[in-house]
């Protein structure tokens, strides 16, 4: 069965462009033109990614985003020509995985479609039943479930901050390299851009710390990388 997208862009022209070349390329495409309309689809419908442009009528990308992300981890790749709101759905807990600028080109998005399927599908592989949950001090870690709780309440993860989180946490007190930490994440080379795991590093600290300032959780090795301290 071809994997299946669902296009959602006002723009009549940019969607009608887009949902074709992704027909050509052998995925089957539902476009949409509105936000409630990507809603109203989204609760009946079962895909393997959405492509969202964030300035939507009715309901815009980034409320979409949110509430999708109450229900659900599916990859979503994010189109925009407007920084501020991409750096608001990838950073601020919105939970987007991916984005393309506009404007852009073809062959860039079909190459950005088929890295976020593919590292969904390694995320998503089933892992054994003795390993679905697993607890560091106050916090539960759902493996089978992608969903983490501190003293009874859910925090909201994307679905990177999670990999990371669950890559340090079934290797308690190992310690990983940045390099170690963004190529089993991205699943792609590690070419020293340190800034992209600093940032996802201390959003996921702000999230899971009691103070971000002084992480008791995940430590620090200077010089090296991060570790996921067990015991205090």
């Amino acid at each position: 069965m071809n994997e299946s997208i669902m296009l959602v862009e006002d723009d009549a022209q940019i969607n009608e462009m887009v949902s074709d070349h992704l027909k050509k390329e052998g995925y089957e495409v539902f476009s949409v033109f509105d936000g409630q309309a990507a809603l109203d689809l989204f609760a009946r419908k079962s895909v393997d990614l959405i492509i969202l442009d964030l300035m939507l009528p009715s309901v815009n990308g980034l409320d979409m985003l949110q509430l999708i992300r109450r229900k659900s981890m599916l990859p979503i790749l994010i189109m925009s020509a407007k920084d501020s709101d991409v750096d608001k759905a990838l950073g601020l807990g919105f939970g987007a995985d991916d984005y393309i600028g506009k404007p852009f080109s073809l062959i860039e998005l079909t190459a950005r479609v088929k890295a976020v399927l593919r590292r969904s599908k390694q995320y998503s592989l089933p892992v054994e039943e003795k390993e679905q949950l697993v607890q560091v001090r106050d916090l539960i870690i759902d493996l089978n479930n992608f969903s983490v709780s501190k003293r009874g309440e859910k925090i909201n993860l994307t679905a990177k901050e999670f990999q990371i989180l669950r890559l340090l946490a079934t290797s308690p007190n190992q310690v990983f390299t940045k390099g170690q930490l963004f190529e089993s994440v991205w699943k792609e080379a590690y070419y020293g851009d340190d800034n992209v795991i600093n940032v996802h590093i201390r959003r996921l600290r702000g999230k899971i710390e009691d103070d971000a300032s002084a992480p008791m959780y995940i430590k620090t090795v200077w010089g090296i990388g991060y570790k996921m301290e067990m015991h205090t």
